[in-house]
């Protein structure tokens, strides 16, 4: 049951590092850094916004405007470390 704990900590934290380098790839995109007409940059962006969006548009939706900032990842990057330290707290030491 450790392994099984310990696999979904390592899956929470590179869905951390997912949401980290899709906010990076999006500014760089809007500041014109990288050309989104690249066949490689938008693979890669059409990824990492297929894996990080289910999640942060409910939290889009209940957030209110702020302008052109969205604090969707921060939000879901703080709930992802609350759901791991409740994990290595109290359920991580409960299993045999």
């Amino acid at each position: 049951m450790r392994s099984i704990l310990s696999i979904i900590l390592i899956v929470l934290d590179l869905y951390i590092w997912l949401l980290i380098a899709a906010a990076v790839l999006s500014w760089l995109v809007a500041f014109n850094v990288i050309n989104a007409r690249n066949q490689f940059v938008a693979m890669v962006g059409d990824f990492l916004y297929r894996i990080t969006e289910p999640l942060l548009r409910p939290i889009r939706n209940l957030l209110p405007s702020l302008g052109g900032i969205d604090l969707s990842p921060v939000v879901l990057i703080l709930i992802i470390i609350l759901i791991k330290d409740i994990i290595v707290r109290y359920i991580y030491p409960a299993v045999f």
